[in-house]
């Protein structure tokens, strides 16, 4: 499935290491083969001022990409239930039904404490693996398959 003409979405990125890299091309690219708008708000130093950023802008879609704004979004999310989020490569612990998260196997990071399994291996994020991810993440969100982490292999 494919985004309607006029789908808004916001990237929402925070940190530097190569699974987050890897995420944001993926997301960049998939977002220019489906001529969506896409924003971008690098939270880096100020991390829920950055999701408050991205939510004014009022996307269709927050997809982030970085473990260091797991905690932060789910301190967030729950009060903005009106805004959908897609989480790639990371979950949150107690979703609500406007987060939607997409592990794999060397994935999952799951913030509040519990950290990234013990299968966590940064070379899991190819390039394959992050656009597929991408792609059944929003898929998901678009059929109103929400609240939910899917796994991919």
């Amino acid at each position: 499935m494919h985004p309607s003409a006029g789908y808004r979405v916001v990237l929402l990125t925070a940190g530097d290491d190569g699974p987050t890299r890897t995420l944001i091309a993926a997301i960049r690219e998939w977002a220019g083969e489906e001529s969506v708008d896409l924003r971008t708000v690098e939270a880096d130093d100020q991390l829920i001022d950055g999701i408050v950023e991205a939510i004014d802008l009022k996307p269709d879609l927050i997809v982030s990409a970085g473990n260091d704004l797991i905690d932060p979004l789910a301190t967030v999310t729950a009060s903005h239930l009106d805004q959908q989020f897609l989480v790639v490569g990371a979950e949150v612990a107690e979703p609500t039904h406007n987060v939607t998260a997409v592990d794999w196997s060397g994935a999952s990071f799951r913030g509040e404490g519990l950290g990234a399994s013990s299968t966590y291996d940064p070379e899991s994020f190819t390039d394959e693996r992050c656009a597929a991810a991408v792609r059944a993440g929003v898929a998901a969100v678009l059929h109103d398959l929400t609240g939910i982490v899917i796994w991919i292999d």
